[in-house]
């Protein structure tokens, strides 16, 4: 084969896996995009884009808040939070740590199982720290309590990890909610 078509072969495989080597590319944190982390701020500010001289579009008021970091940079991840917002934040202000926000009431139960006796209920809005998640149910952790929630009441799961049913409810001691965020002054 001569070198003449040798090159434009060459040139045409490197184009077509060009976008394969991009997707396996590592990203600066060295962590997977997407992925869910929290707020390890009280205040936090999301910006327009990835500097500090952008705007100031959304302020968070809420530690332990959870994020999902969708884009980064050496310096900033661009982060969805629960209502649907995108807003570039410095790396500083984000925890590895996850957490999930009750979408609705939410029962925390003795064990993984609809008919579990009840340990708490979150209130909607409720953030709470998420230890892990097996068959449909998260162990969870918020304001003292412990327990094993229905992964359809939880907002921070993703789709891999949602394969149960939602879990009957009953009512005992409420976790509080607080608003995730106001709006940043002009």
């Amino acid at each position: 084969m001569g070198l003449n078509r040798l090159i434009p072969m060459l040139f045409a495989a490197l184009v077509l896996a060009a976008p394969v080597a991009a997707q396996d590319a590592p990203t600066p944190s060295g962590f997977p995009v997407p992925r869910f982390v929290s707020l390890k701020a009280g205040v936090a500010n999301g910006r327009a884009g990835p500097e500090q001289a952008h705007p100031i579009v959304w302020r968070y008021v809420r530690a332990g808040l959870p994020m999902e970091v969708i884009a980064e940079t050496a310096d900033w991840r661009r982060v969805r939070d629960p209502d649907g917002e995108v807003t570039w934040m410095h790396r500083s202000l984000l925890s590895a740590r996850r957490s999930v926000i009750a979408l609705s009431e939410t029962p925390l139960l003795a064990r993984p199982a609809a008919d579990a006796p009840v340990e708490a209920v979150a209130d909607t809005g409720a953030v709470m720290w998420l230890e892990r998640c097996r068959d449909g149910w998260c162990r969870i952790e918020a304001q003292g309590h412990r327990g094993w929630a229905d992964v359809s009441t939880l907002w921070g799961i993703y789709d891999s990890e949602r394969d149960g049913s939602a879990a009957a409810a009953q009512r005992s001691p409420a976790l509080s909610a607080s608003a995730p965020h106001d709006t940043a002054p002009g």
